[in-house]
């Protein structure tokens, strides 16, 4: 009998934790031989990408090397994006890796084309941000879904705070105009955290405060965090008055132009730097994979097993993933559903290789958590007998905040690994800068 292979697309969150537990389950014993496909050389949690943006965290510090940790964890890596699935011969083709020298300018190849087989596929490909096809947002806005371009918007803030620094000690009146879309967690977090990096840079020499920063919240819908609980937003609106951050709700874009965001009822709001953090879909091309059912935001619509609708040996899981709940509603792209899918993934496929049947997946709220920066933590925390949401604040919620990335690296490092990472970390804050400065 023939060892099975179990190609897993996508090395966010849920695809690594995935890869990591067969590979320490199957791949250690030689029962099955797991494979782990992503564009990028390495992995960061994504609900961090705000303080990579901001300068708060050093992705070269927090960042995990895909190669490295699948030679811990027995399971292969192959650098490279998906370009063709075929489900008659159980095949993936990579497409060729391509470097751009910057002496040249010439793309030259580093990987050819390359075929992967697999007997069970899936897909955890994860999202980026929606911008519904408004006029000039792709042109003018910065999104962070990715590793690079939170590295780019760091990169271009701190060119933006030294030219307004120079600015401000010739005599000139500075003022930093920075507009974010979407009241989510991402947008309300990265307002909080650019007021944190200004006073940071102000100790660190530039000659900017909070009084050079002016930072505005742009929500369509009628109140901030729509998908938290009512109190919940109405504590972070008043954290957020605090630090004088502009909210904007009611208020939807219809053009972002290199002033600024024209809304619908003809008005500009003025921004220098602009960002888009709200919407989610999945990547277009999920949605022309021959045979794959999809939604119109590109996820593949799943079974409660996880298993794609179209062939049970495809599987999805993750932000990429439309699974319907027995409620009615559907599994919301959360960090938490992927990290739960993950588990349950894994789970099923031990199941389908011991012949077992298959259990459907039901999603769990824990509760949600809002990191302020180091000014507040506001959430809820769900109660497994009573289902009832408990509201934290202050320490104790800074605390929960923190261990959900601690949760991540348990999943990923183990126990004892994630100990000496925390350790590590706490040497980093006496010895490293408290913020990024380059």
């Amino acid at each position: 009998m023939s060892i099975p292979h179990i190609v897993v697309i996508g090395g966010g969150a849920g695809g690594l934790e995935l890869a990591t537990r067969l590979g320490n389950k199957l791949g250690k014993k030689a029962k099955a031989h797991i494979h782990l496909v992503d564009t990028n050389p390495t992995h960061l949690w994504k609900p961090l990408l705000h303080e990579v943006a901001t300068g708060s965290l050093d992705s070269g510090i927090d960042e995990v090397s895909y190669r490295a940790h699948a030679y811990h964890h027995h399971f292969t890596f192959h650098l490279g994006s998906m370009c063709q699935l075929d489900r008659r011969t159980k095949t993936i083709t990579l497409a060729p890796t391509l470097l751009t020298p910057t002496i040249d300018g010439l793309a030259h190849q580093v990987q050819p084309e390359r075929t992967l087989q697999y007997d069970y596929l899936v897909l955890a490909v994860g999202s980026k941000t929606n911008d519904f096809g408004t006029p000039g947002a792709a042109t003018y806005c910065t999104f962070l879904d990715s590793r690079k371009q939170a590295d780019h918007f760091h990169h271009q803030l701190l060119d933006t705070y030294l030219r307004l620094s120079n600015d401000a000690q010739a005599g000139k009146q500075v003022v930093l105009k920075i507009g974010i879309v979407g009241a989510g967690a991402t947008g309300v977090e990265l307002a909080a955290e650019l007021h944190n990096t200004t006073a940071l840079l102000r100790a660190y020499g530039l000659k900017l405060g909070s009084d050079n920063l002016q930072v505005s919240i742009i929500e369509a819908g009628p109140k901030i965090l729509p998908a938290l609980p009512e109190r919940i937003s109405t504590s972070v609106v008043k954290e957020l008055s605090k630090l004088k951050i502009t909210l904007h709700i009611n208020t939807t874009v219809s053009r972002v132009t290199p002033d600024g965001f024209e809304t619908a009822d003809g008005r500009l709001i003025e921004a220098d730097t602009k960002v888009w953090a709200a919407g989610v879909k999945a990547p277009e091309f999920l949605s022309k994979i021959n045979g794959l059912t999809t939604t119109r935001t590109h996820q593949v619509e799943v079974s409660p097993t996880l298993q794609s609708v179209a062939d049970e040996h495809i599987f999805a899981i993750g932000d990429c993933a439309s699974c319907l709940q027995a409620n009615g509603s559907r599994v919301p792209p959360r960090a938490q559903a992927a990290h739960q899918m993950a588990n349950h993934a894994y789970k099923n496929l031990l199941n389908l290789l011991n012949n077992r049947p298959l259990k459907a997946y039901v999603y769990h709220d824990y509760g949600s958590l809002v990191s302020l920066s180091r000014y507040s933590t506001i959430g809820n925390l769900m109660g497994n007998l009573t289902g009832k949401s408990l509201m934290i604040e202050g320490r104790v919620a800074r605390v929960a905040y923190i261990s959900l990335y601690r949760l991540h690296q348990i999943a990923l490092h183990g126990y004892l690994r994630t100990l000496l990472i925390i350790f590590s970390a706490r040497i980093n804050r006496i010895i490293r800068p408290r913020l990024k400065l380059h």
